[in-house]
């Protein structure tokens, strides 16, 4: 039996897992962006409470993902 089965990647969830964390870091990329400017301007403020705003959903939809089976 090879780790790289599909069943074991569903199991693992190792895709949700990779893209929970790469929006992780692009939130606190955005964050320390937002934070370095001198004079941030309503736009860039709209745009960074979108980011940061979307990733409660992002972690919802990781949260309530899975395959729905009782193990």
């Amino acid at each position: 039996m090879s780790w790289i089965e599909p069943e074991t990647l569903n199991r693992w969830r190792i895709i949700p897992r990779i893209l929970v964390g790469w929006y992780a870091v692009l939130v606190w990329q955005v964050t320390d962006w937002f934070m370095l400017l001198d004079n941030p301007s309503t736009q860039h403020t709209a745009f960074v409470s979108t980011v940061v705003g979307l990733s409660a959903a992002i972690f919802g939809l990781y949260v309530n993902s899975g395959n729905g089976k009782n193990e």
